[in-house]
């Protein structure tokens, strides 16, 4: 009986010690605190056990490719990528910058070939031809919540094609009057004011010029982008109402382009290419020898770092009317994107978020197609020019250049009859009478 006792207790034992063994694996070898316990860590190589934890989402590279912060704003443009990538940490953004002269040559090139960019960067002017080709994602189906409130409704509608969004604006721009405050100071002349004619400007200039051989009045390129808003500040235009016919050669044209010619030709307010001496317009403002330029607010940046005398701005003066330039750069997306969506978050944080517009305006690159009260309060913050409230006056007075299919096609001809007036070749009236019949010969409306 003793042995049969102890057989039973025995076998208890065991079997206590069998249960305290299933009973620590159960814890997952934890110790009893509740902390792994040493001895449970696996083995190198061991199996690991499946973990479930939320699925991230795949990390997709956006190609970006533009022309508008070629130069001092690439930097710009970079601080705007950093904080898209903050906030959309699985996208992104392998960004290119082609100098503008080589720009839309390349993109013809790449989409032609099939090697376009995700997105990429089109200005007012050559969207229409794009978004005819086909080759352009309607952007509609991606907005879903997105809010388009907050962008300018002109900037808007200008890269709409055919009843579809193709395009958001990234900014716009607009031309002044700027002027050198020293010189009209030399010259005992008043600085420009908003009610300032072509009268008023000639007469200034001629004052100026008259200070030294080297100093000239006004420098105005004799050129299709001026040339269209010009005629519109005298009553003319170079289409009909309904674009369907030009009117390259009214009297009105003839008139505007006698004007410009005469300050080259005639009063030399402006310099010949010869005066010019290979200088660039924006170098001879640079360096002190010009009263006025008339050129783009995109200049801002580069005059604030480089100018060391006293400038200014003012809206650019009219004839019969006022009328002041619409430029404004897009943002596309190509039709045959990869990764289209992700894209598109890039097309609308540039051109639609706060925080991208804020960054446009503390670096002065041009104006944010926006209409944030505070965004715009900061744009004017920004000088110099300290008359920045000129950029928003002169948006009363906005004309958009005429667009056609064939749009380099036809500034080509009209540049090339403009500039042999501008040399003294022909006379304005022979110039836009071939400029005319070219247009009606070469462009299909």
């Amino acid at each position: 009986m003793k042995g049969i006792e102890r057989y039973w207790k025995m076998l208890a034992v065991c079997l206590l010690a069998l249960a305290m063994a299933l009973t620590a694996c159960s814890r997952g070898g934890q110790s009893s605190d509740g902390s792994p316990s040493p001895s449970s860590s696996p083995s190198p190589g061991a199996a690991q056990p499946a973990e479930s934890s939320p699925a991230q989402p795949e990390t997709v590279t956006v190609k970006f490719t533009n022309f508008s912060a070629s130069g001092d704003n690439e930097k710009v443009l970079q601080q705007m990528k950093e904080e898209f990538e903050r906030q959309n940490p699985h996208i992104k953004v392998d960004i290119e910058t082609l100098p503008f002269n080589d720009y839309f040559t390349q993109m013809q090139t790449r989409v032609a070939s099939g090697t376009a960019p995700d997105a990429y960067e089109l200005n007012y002017e050559n969207f229409i031809a794009y978004a005819k080709k086909g080759v352009l994602l309607d952007l509609t189906p991606l907005f879903g919540n997105f809010d388009t409130s907050a962008l300018n409704k002109n900037a808007l509608e200008a890269f709409r094609a055919d009843g579809k969004q193709y395009g958001l604006p990234a900014s716009f721009s607009n031309v002044v009057l700027f002027y050198n405050k020293d010189l009209f100071d030399q010259a005992g002349i008043d600085y420009p004011t908003s009610s300032w004619t072509w009268a008023d400007v000639n007469a200034a200039a001629e004052k100026i010029r008259a200070l030294g051989k080297d100093i000239f009045g006004i420098y105005q390129p004799v050129q299709f982008w001026e040339f269209y808003k010009t005629v519109r500040q005298n009553g003319g235009g170079l289409m009909n109402d309904d674009m369907t016919a030009f009117t390259v050669d009214r009297p009105e044209n003839v008139e505007t382009l006698q004007h410009l010619v005469d300050r080259i030709l005639k009063t030399n307010v402006m310099p010949t290419e010869a005066q010019m001496a290979g200088m660039g317009d924006w170098d001879l403002f640079k360096s002190g020898r010009l009263g006025m330029l008339v050129t783009g607010i995109w200049a801002f940046p580069d005059f604030a770092s480089n100018i060391t005398f006293n400038w200014d701005i003012e809206v650019e003066p009219g004839n019969k009317q006022k009328a002041t330039h619409f430029f404004s750069n897009g943002l596309v997306i190509n039709k045959d994107s990869k990764v289209a969506e992700a894209a598109f978050e890039w097309v609308k944080f540039m051109s639609a978020s706060r925080e991208a517009a804020m960054i446009r305006v503390e670096a002065g690159w041009e104006l944010p197609a926006v209409t944030y009260e505070d965004v715009q309060q900061k744009y004017l913050q920004v000088t110099p020019p300290d008359n920045k409230k000129a950029v928003f006056e002169s948006l009363d007075y906005l004309v958009t250049p005429p667009v056609v299919e064939q749009n380099a096609e036809m500034t080509d001809i009209i540049n090339l009859h403009l500039q042999a007036a501008a040399m003294g070749a022909k006379s304005p009236a022979d110039a836009l009478r071939d400029a005319q019949a070219e247009l009606e010969k070469r462009i299909n409306l």
